[in-house]
């Protein structure tokens, strides 16, 4: 076991034994873990908070439509390689060291975003900000596993599980309030006083640990490399392909390539360090390595369909960004009602049922909005949503426990980076997924469209002679021209909502496919200590 890891090991050590002779954590000890969560929901808002406001970011600091996607793209790239490396950084420098320093940076780097006056500032803040606020999502469940004893140990998952579900959801709404009504500078500045009451709980919580400094002499530099290149580069593929029309970019094809070397130099540091990066083996464990495969699906259905609805309030029912974040925002209302029944659920129930639960609900909340036509709006997208909420509630909550308890304690840094890492990689593949698809079903519904439609359709021409006479007001040819463009308005918004309805069809079966997987996982034993071994 690592000095860190030790060090942290012991600090959670220090907690009081109760009446019935089981260990219960210390005040220190819960301080730390509010900071965990606290940490971890910052760094996931900022996700996602900026999306409402890029197009009146992009138009403040002169960026292009297709510049101001890197805005978003920066920010998770730099989160994703973190997220992996957050475990040797913590057994370089120790936990609380670490997460200070990441903190006050975190404040910098905000800042910066929050001044930018040019996509170049911007973009160089983002990075920062995605390097330093993915060190705080797996440091979270570091320090549940470390210092909350086995008893205790399920509320502290469900705190962060909340964050994991409340974050990318809030973060819209958020942004879209604060645009509307403040200013979208302020969707960066909200992170200092947060960030300011986490250095104080940091302080207060969590004990000096020794870092492991010979780390650096024998680093495993071919990982670090590989992680940087392989992650970063494959982020930026997924994110990037489709606006770049894929393998018809020398971009997209080059950053391919390096990825595929960076996986390969990760590879070759596993077998070469005396000390790997990130331990890859734990992924050879039957219940670990499906509670990543999992992990990846419900990454995906999640900032997938996080994507897919605004959109469609936006494009299809008119809504602005904050009528819209309020729907989204629907689905954390089931988290957070049922978040007191996750310790009692945990300790009662199989596990592998309760996932199950979750991944079918969150598949049949898909199927309900499978059946979308031009007319739904806003309030259509209540129950589907309630039921979402309920599906991301049992999927993601009780899967974070089944991974904190799939490895050893000494572990728990890289599987909480390994894991988390996968749940934002599956996000990056459902966006690709959304975005490729759109583009190809679009053109196919189309095409369906317009054959069904020919000159000599008698329901066409009497559609097209009704909207002449409405628009020409006694001029024949300037009212055709206007119905034939509204009628191709028409049909370009009919099959917008088709591909909708695919998309959301889609994420549904792919969620239903996942439910196999369950079967995989341990169970809890319910008398044993978490972390262990599964």
């Amino acid at each position: 076991m690592s000095a860190a890891t030790a060090d942290a090991g012991g600090a959670g050590a220090s907690s009081s034994k109760n009446e019935g002779g089981g260990q219960r954590a210390d005040a220190a000890a819960w301080l730390a873990v509010a900071a965990g969560t606290i940490g971890s929901l910052m760094a996931l808002l900022d996700v996602s908070i900026v999306n409402s406001s890029l197009p009146t970011i992009q138009g403040e600091i002169g960026a292009s439509g297709s510049e101001g996607t890197w805005i978003s793209t920066a920010y998770l790239v730099a989160e994703i390689v973190m997220i992996a490396l957050a475990g040797w950084f913590t057994r370089l420098l120790g936990l609380r060291r670490f997460l200070l320093i990441v903190t006050v940076l975190f404040i910098g780097f905000s800042i910066v975003c929050g001044t930018s006056t040019s996509l170049a500032q911007m973009v160089i803040g983002r990075v920062g900000q995605g390097f330093t606020g993915g060190a705080m999502i797996p440091t979270a469940m570091t320090i549940v596993s470390t210092r909350l004893p086995p008893a205790q140990r399920p509320v502290g998952v469900a705190l962060f599980g909340i964050t994991a579900v409340l974050g990318p959801v809030i973060g819209p709404l958020l942004g879209g309030y604060l645009t509307e009504n403040v200013s979208w500078h302020y969707a960066f500045f909200i992170n200092l006083p947060v960030s300011l009451l986490l250095l104080a709980l940091l302080i207060l919580g969590l004990e000096p640990q020794e870092g492991d400094p010979s780390l650096l002499a024998g680093a495993d530099w071919f990982g670090i490399a590989g992680l940087m290149l392989g992650l970063g580069c494959l982020t930026v593929v997924l994110e990037e392909g489709q606006r770049e029309r894929w393998w018809e970019s020398s971009m997209i094809v080059d950053l391919s390539w390096l990825s595929a070397i960076g996986f390969v130099l990760l590879a070759i540091g596993q077998f070469t360090a005396r000390t790997p990066v990130v331990y890859l083996k734990i992924l050879r464990g039957r219940s670990f390595g499906m509670v990543f495969l999992i992990s990846l699906v419900v990454g995906a259905a999640l900032y997938g369909l996080l994507y897919l609805i605004p959109q469609y309030l936006s494009l299809i029912a008119g809504y602005n960004a904050l009528q819209s974040g309020y729907v989204v925002a629907l689905s954390g209302i089931p988290p957070l009602a049922m978040m007191a029944l996750f310790p009692f659920l945990v300790r009662t129930v199989d596990i592998r049922i309760l996932i199950s639960l979750g991944l079918l609900f969150f598949a049949v909340s898909c199927f309900m909005n499978a059946g979308l036509t031009p007319d739904t709006v806003g309030q259509d997208f209540v129950w589907p949503q309630i039921m979402r909420g309920f599906g991301q509630f049992f999927s993601m909550l009780f899967l974070n426990q089944a991974a904190t308890n799939s490895v050893p304690v000494e572990y728990a840094a890289d599987a909480s980076g390994l894991f988390n890492g996968a749940r934002n990689l599956g996000g990056s593949l459902g966006l690709a997924m959304v975005s490729t698809l759109q583009d190809r079903r679009d053109s196919l519904h189309m095409d369906r469209l317009g054959s069904a439609i020919t000159a000599n359709s008698l329901r066409g021409q009497e559609y097209l002679q009704g909207l002449a006479s409405n628009f020409g007001n006694g001029d024949t040819v300037t009212g055709m021209n206007k119905a034939f463009a509204a009628f191709g308005q028409e049909l370009t918004r009919q099959a917008s909502v088709m591909t909708f309805a695919d998309l959301f069809w889609l994420f549904g079966i792919v969620l239903i496919c996942a439910i196999p997987l369950v079967l995989f996982l341990t169970p809890i034993d319910k008398d044993a200590p978490a972390g262990a071994v599964g």
